[in-house]
């Protein structure tokens, strides 16, 4: 007779068991309504004929988890400032869904729009302008002239000209030419890829700019004339450049354009750039096509056409923004992040002035506005740490940016003079939210603003002047349709509490700068009502990078974990952004230490608080964060009940051969010494270090059940090193789980792989830890 428990499990699909399956059918609903939580990508004002109301466009994302892709959205208000400073939003009855669109970009007046929908395929990319109420025109760019329009946030730039005739962009140079066969051989005149007769070859294999860039080659700059649909390759920019971030420069009637923009260079290879600010690049000025007749004596007419490099004293310039008036130039630098080679670091903002000649011989003299700040005096401004910047940031003196900034565990918004260099932190001192920056309303402020747990409002921020110039900025909440969530997610969050907790560092005595010394920080959630017999069982949650930082602000996933009965302690450890130059730079050659023991001191510390029970801790962590989980498992075995790892590094020995940042392995191993050594042929001496380094070192400690979530086509952390340890682990006999999604890169974001992520962690960390 057969098993009657072997018949029963055969009802279950494979590779789902009873266990699981009642798993995802308790939380899945639960997931699902905190992945319906819509966010603001983008937000515009329109000019307007009167002083009392202006149009607003919301660009607006929600994951639409059956077609797996983000649903995109506009919505549409009228924006009426009442008497007292705060404003009164008039919302359009239902928002409208765009789709196949890549890019939005109002012109400068607000009166035309350019929608780019970049090919699925092989086709044309297609140019849209918009009057206020129908297509003016519709363009179609072959191939032959260039791919598709960057539209990635770091390479992408897409700029109006000043009287709107002319768009800059920056895309795909053409793919070069392939060699072509038939049933007679190679065939030399090429032929039509529609040619049936013959077939295209692969020729030279080109390196591409890695991670979330496969396939992509050279960002080049282009022109396209709005009125004949013409486009131009601006000519004098070298073959070595990768170009990006294009602005045009102030013109007077008459005279000739130009075109400032950002351009990487590299030598033997492309290294990865996602995330990568360690990649020296330059601000350049090159002429533009379509100009007008120029002033004869406007720059020296042999190098004109060659771009000018601008900022040759400095090793990273990049995000330039012209001031209102068009005298002066600023723009941010990762110099320390390229001169120490971490790829990320403690930014510095700098200002060039701009002639009105246009007359550059040589590199422009740099001003610093805001310098490297290397230790942060008690609750003092730690540095500058941002990536993205308005396209309009400045307030209506001319000389006011005002930006975001990660300041500790939190975003923050700071109005910087550039002309004095003075920092101000205008978002509420008392507050541990985080703010993001939506736009500027003359000298006022749209931003959206979170906690762990508390969804994102719309805020609206006013400058109060007052007497003995202690000026503040006021802030608030703007009613609006977006951000809508079920009622019991409201009531889940509200059951819920959040705190940023200060950690002494051990041993500080063995640390050679004062930054290092100084605490660092830890995220904790956890329910406001307090159980007396026992403590909800914790999820240590570690960021990657390592050069990154985990913020207070509002994370679906992490919400949902706490909401279904886990405390969250979600650590920064030494070596994440916001905490100053010395504390970052502590770090690098002590990887896998001083980051794992400052993880271990944090969950001391709530355990001795009363926060945390010893036997019921799990720890989650992606990336570096995965590689402190699978460090933590094998380094302290008793410690934890469970852990996740999403595409960790796991053998920096296995990694460095097959990364696109080999460097990394580098310079995080041996500190900034490491740059010294970078190799694409590590030594057996190199080779032996990254295995020591690497928690495969620690394997046969290992006891804890682990889950690993694996994107295939992470070209960072590429598939092999999470398989190699999962494998170890299942040979030891070690409760292990292995996803891979076949069609992801390194974060695992697409909807339904980030949905099946983190419902699989909930069941795995429930099996154990409940």
């Amino acid at each position: 007779m057969d098993n009657p428990k072997s018949s029963q499990l055969k009802e279950f699909p494979l590779g789902i068991d009873e266990e699981t399956e009642q798993q995802y059918a308790l939380h899945s609903n639960l997931l699902q309504q905190f992945t319906a939580i819509s966010s603001i990508d983008k937000a515009w004002i329109f000019k307007s004929d009167t002083d009392s109301s202006q149009g607003m466009m919301f660009s607006v994302s929600q994951p639409n988890l059956l077609a797996n892709k983000k649903r995109k959205l506009i919505l549409s208000s009228t924006v009426t400032k009442r008497n007292d400073g705060s404003v009164n939003l008039q919302w359009a009855p239902f928002p409208v869904e765009v789709s196949g669109v890549s890019a939005m970009v109002p012109s400068p007046s607000g009166s035309k729009l350019l929608i780019v929908r970049n090919p699925e395929s092989d086709g044309p990319s297609r140019f849209e302008i918009w009057s206020n109420s129908y297509l003016e025109k519709e363009f179609h760019i072959p191939q032959s002239k260039h791919g598709s329009v960057y539209t990635d946030g770091w390479f992408e730039g897409i700029s109006w000209n000043f009287d709107e005739t002319l768009i800059a962009y920056v895309a795909e140079e053409p793919s070069p030419a392939k060699p072509t066969f038939n049933d007679l051989g190679y065939k030399k005149s090429g032929s039509d890829d529609k040619d049936s007769s013959s077939w295209k070859g692969q020729g030279d294999w080109e390196e591409d700019w890695g991670e979330t860039y496969a396939g992509k080659r050279q960002p080049a700059l282009f022109v396209i004339n709005i009125a004949s649909g013409e486009v131009q390759a601006v000519k004098g920019i070298d073959k070595s450049l990768s170009v990006g971030q294009v602005v045009w420069a102030p013109s007077s009637e008459g005279s000739a354009q130009y075109l400032v923009f950002v351009g990487w260079s590299f030598e033997t290879r492309k290294l990865g750039i996602k995330y990568c600010y360690n990649r020296p690049c330059s601000i350049y000025v090159v002429k533009a096509p379509h100009e007008s007749k120029t002033n004869e004596n406007e720059i020296h007419s042999t190098e004109s056409a060659q771009a000018l490099n601008l900022t040759q004293t400095i090793s990273s310039a990049f995000l330039p923004r012209f001031s209102p008036d068009g005298k002066f130039l600023v723009f941010l630098s990762a110099r320390s992040s390229v001169d120490s080679g971490a790829h990320s670091a403690t930014n510095s903002l700098h200002r060039i002035d701009w002639p009105k000649d246009i007359k550059f011989h040589q590199s422009a003299k740099v001003h610093d506005v805001i310098p490297v700040v290397l230790c942060a005096e008690d609750d003092g401004f730690p540095g500058l740490y941002f990536s993205t910047i308005l396209s309009d940031p400045w307030l209506s003196d001319g000389h006011t940016l005002v930006i975001p900034s990660v300041w500790h565990s939190s975003q923050v918004l700071l109005s910087v003079n550039v002309l004095s260099g003075q920092v101000k932190r205008i978002t509420p001192a008392d507050s541990n939210f985080s703010w993001s920056l939506l736009t500027l309303h003359g000298n006022n402020i749209f931003a959206v603003s979170s906690s762990p747990v508390d969804v994102p409002q719309v805020k609206y921020g006013t400058f109060v002047e007052k007497e003995a110039g202690n000026n503040e900025w006021s802030w608030s909440d703007v009613s609006n349709p977006i951000y809508k969530f079920s009622e019991k997610v409201s009531s889940l969050l509200s059951s819920l509490t959040f705190s940023v907790m200060k950690i002494s560092v051990k041993d500080a005595s063995q640390n050679p700068t004062k930054g290092s010394c100084k605490p660092y920080e830890a995220i904790f959630v956890s329910s406001k009502t307090k159980k007396t017999d026992t403590c909800d069982p914790l999820i240590v949650v570690l960021h990657g990078g390592p050069h990154t930082v985990a913020l207070s602000s509002f994370s679906k996933s992490q919400a949902f974990l706490a909401s279904i009965g886990y405390s969250l302690l979600i650590v920064n450890y030494r070596g994440s952004l916001g905490f100053g130059e010395e504390a970052l730079q502590s770090l690098p050659g002590k990887i896998g230490s001083q980051d794992v023991n400052d993880v271990l001191n944090a969950i001391d510390h709530v355990i001795d608080l009363g926060l945390a029970s010893p036997s019921k801790i799990a720890v989650l962590g992606g990336s570096h964060g995965g590689f402190l989980t699978t460090h933590l498992i094998g380094q302290a075995p008793e410690k934890f009940a469970a852990a996740a790892a999403r595409n960790p590094v796991c053998n920096l020995a296995l990694m460095v051969g097959t990364t696109d940042i080999p460097d990394w392995c580098f310079v995080e191993t041996y500190g900034t010494n490491g740059r010294d050594r970078i190799t694409e042929a590590p030594s057996a001496e190199d080779l032996s270090l990254f295995y020591s380094k690497s928690p495969i070192a620690h394997i046969s400690k290992v006891k804890t059940p682990t889950i690993f979530l694996l994107g295939a086509q992470d070209l960072r952390v590429p598939i092999s090193t999470g398989l190699q340890y999962a494998r170890a682990l299942k040979e030891k006999e070690v409760p292990v789980k292995v996803i891979v999604f076949p069609n992801d890169v390194h974060g695992i974001e697409r909807p339904q792989s980030d949905f099946e992520s983190f419902l699989s962690i909930a069941a795995w960390f429930n099996k154990y830890c409940k």
